[in-house]
């Protein structure tokens, strides 16, 4: 098993028991499952936010370089751990404002859950 794979293992087993993991195993699961989100829909046209741990552009379309993307998604970590894993889904998350979206191609319910 991979490190990035433990640290989503430890990090959904302290969501279970309602309590927080350690920030360094929600860190390294965070940027292992954005690095899947980023290998599974490349590109570069929707900024995806994870503060205060990462951020990654994906998905085919137009370039962004400089400044605002046209395409944001962010949430906590947390968040995007959980919808990854398939612990909650995409229309929940937007529903209920853990997930803020805005642009073209933000919709990212067709990719997920990854794992």
């Amino acid at each position: 098993m991979s490190v990035g794979q433990d640290a989503v293992d430890t990090c959904l087993a302290a969501y279970r028991e309602d309590s927080k993991p350690e920030r360094s195993a929600e860190a390294a699961a965070t940027k292992y499952l954005l690095g899947l989100l980023g290998k599974k829909a490349p590109g570069r046209s929707v900024e995806v936010r994870i503060p205060p741990y990462a951020a990654a552009q994906i998905i085919e379309g137009v370039r962004h370089t400089r400044g605002n993307p046209p395409a944001t998604v962010e949430c906590d970590a947390r968040t995007f751990i959980q919808l990854t894993t398939g612990g909650l889904t995409w229309s929940e998350a937007t529903a209920s404002g853990l997930v803020r979206a805005s642009g073209e191609r933000s919709d990212l319910s067709s990719l997920l859950p990854l794992t």
